[in-house]
């Protein structure tokens, strides 16, 4: 039995790791999927591979940073598709670095995508989410539980749209609509190739052992599950439910294994 049949979801930062992966996921769940990001011809790709299985994508290229293309796709997911029960707000990406080599901007343009993009996300989609009874999902991460040094715009973004999924939880509740807020550890994606600015750096490796990364595939089994059920928080790896558990019941020892184990946020990729 598939848990979307005939549903339509829309992702935003559908090009790469957990976006496509949860784009494709859903597509075996039974739903047709809108497909947002700035990549079209990875967006191309992506919708191939979900017609040939037999469902329905929809291609639009848009920035969640820029005003007025959040309304843009969800009028042309709703005309394209017909409806709109799914939204996920997936786009985002990670500046790191100590706050003393860090500018305003690096903060500003860090929250310009990964916490206005969300809220033009939701400002945009929330009146056909109200009409569906349907689900919203926000992607967090860890992050948003643990600040660890020199990750200070990441980690503040990340809180940021934990304290917005809580609040919208509150919020959409009488009106039927569900939000999920999704807390991934380590996922396999190109996040950790991005530099501050923004800018995939194909050349730089994967910074952490491949034994320690989830595949999006697995990944985006859980998360679409737990938006089926309409859960309040899905954390996904193992090592990230251990932090969060350890950061909500034990944040004494999460700061002393921080501090004492030298722990870091990943380099940025350029500075090698």
């Amino acid at each position: 039995m598939t848990r979307f049949p005939g549903h339509v979801a829309l992702i935003t930062g559908a090009s790469s790791g957990i976006g496509a992966a949860l784009a494709r996921e859903f597509s075996r769940q039974g739903a047709d999927v809108a497909l947002l990001a700035r990549r079209r011809d990875r967006l191309i790709a992506l919708a191939g591979e979900i017609e040939a299985r037999g469902r329905r994508a929809l291609v639009m290229v848009g920035d969640v940073t820029l005003d007025g293309d959040l309304e843009r796709a969800v009028a042309e997911t709703q005309a394209g598709l017909g409806r709109l029960d799914v939204v996920v707000a997936n786009a985002g990406f990670g500046v790191v670095g100590p706050v003393e080599h860090l500018a305003l901007d690096d903060y500003r343009r860090q929250f310009e995508t990964n916490v206005f993009g969300v809220l033009r996300t939701v400002q945009a989609s929330i009146g056909p989410l109200r009409a569906a009874r349907g689900r919203l999902a926000i992607i967090g991460s860890v992050a948003g539980h643990i600040a660890t040094p020199g990750s200070s715009p990441y980690a503040m973004s990340k809180f940021a749209v934990r304290a917005l999924a809580e609040s919208l939880g509150h919020e959409l509740a009488r009106s039927g609509v569900s939000v999920t807020l999704v807390t991934p550890g380590f996922v396999a994606s190109e996040i950790r190739r991005v530099d501050n600015a923004g800018v995939l750096r194909t050349e730089a490796s994967e910074p952490m052992p491949a034994w320690l990364v989830m595949p999006a595939e697995r990944a985006a089994r859980q998360i679409v599950r737990a938006i089926a059920r309409r859960r309040r928080e899905v954390v996904v790896t193992a090592h990230g439910k251990l932090a969060v558990f350890l950061q909500r019941h034990a944040p004494w020892l999460v700061a002393a294994g921080i501090r004492r184990g030298g722990i870091r946020s990943r380099p940025e990729p350029t500075k090698r």
